[in-house]
């Protein structure tokens, strides 16, 4: 009976400096909906997947490469058969960002663009699979210097896919349902308006339809719960006040959206893991 699961490489953590991770999976895998601090470049080898990024729904091929920036809300789902391979790159800016002696904005500024997904040609597709290669067999080989080496090798990817055609991928490829559609451009209306008072009854009579209904789709799609989604974007925005701005807390949490205090306090501490005084302490 084949595995389920063969993880080809595996090195170092999603929110450290460095991870790079390749596996083949032949059952069907739901990636749970996250965000973090380093950026993500993710590859697909073989089988198709689902991704939905920030606030669209992609349907990725094989040979499509996705950039995802950090702190981007993202999710990877079945799409037709299980059967898939990937590749994913996270990095820090401790590893090639601001600061490090070999960063160079234009690099990173492919994060920054609005489109995540590129559906590479034959010979681009080489080119990109030849660079994963060898960072693989540098982490296998753990030379010295090898450290160096997947610097090198991961400036030469971003410097590459900055060169790319921004040309969009072709719309009779896209097999995503209507229901797929429709959820990507709710959660463009609540990105919009998370600072509104916003209920999942008004939410479901605005796109027109009853709230149990309105709740499953939500959740199906984008693997949140209504409230949960909200609740993301307005931490996220608080986040940012607290680390940039000098508004007092109260002022920030009417400021995102709550309106209770003592609400924002909760919801923040149990999202973030420490309450937003001390964050801001941290991060300002």
């Amino acid at each position: 009976m084949q595995p389920k699961e063969t993880v080809t490489v595996h090195f170092g953590e999603e929110e450290g400096d460095f991870f790079l991770q390749q596996v083949n999976r032949t059952s069907p895998f739901e990636a749970y909906n996250h965000y973090h601090s380093t950026y993500e470049v993710y590859y697909l080898l073989s089988g198709r997947r689902q991704y939905f990024i920030k606030d669209s729904m992609y349907s990725v091929a094989a040979g499509d490469l996705i950039f995802i920036n950090k702190h981007d809300v993202h999710k990877t789902s079945v799409l037709g058969s299980p059967q898939h391979e990937r590749i994913v790159i996270n990095f820090s800016d401790a590893f090639l960002g601001d600061g490090h002696p070999m960063f160079r904005p234009e690099l990173l500024r492919l994060f920054e663009r609005d489109r995540h997904q590129y559906r590479l040609k034959p010979q681009e597709q080489w080119h990109a699979e030849e660079l994963f290669r060898k960072m693989t067999d540098e982490i296998k080989q753990q030379e010295d210097g090898f450290e160096l080496s997947l610097r090198l090798l991961l400036s030469q990817l971003l410097l590459f896919a900055s060169r790319l055609k921004d040309a969009e991928v072709p719309a009779t490829d896209d097999p995503l349902s209507p229901s797929h559609r429709l959820m990507a451009e709710v959660v463009k209306f609540m990105n919009a308006h998370y600072r509104e008072k916003l209920s999942l009854p008004s939410l479901a009579d605005r796109f027109g339809m009853s709230p149990s209904y309105f709740s499953r789709m939500f959740r199906s799609v984008t693997g949140f719960t209504v409230i949960g989604y909200l609740n993301l974007a307005r931490i996220r925005e608080a986040q940012a006040l607290l680390a940039k701005s000098s508004l007092k807390v109260a002022d920030i949490s009417e400021k995102v959206g709550f309106e209770q205090f003592a609400h924002f306090n909760r919801t923040f501490k149990r999202m973030i893991g420490t309450n937003p005084t001390r964050y801001r302490k941290w991060n300002s």
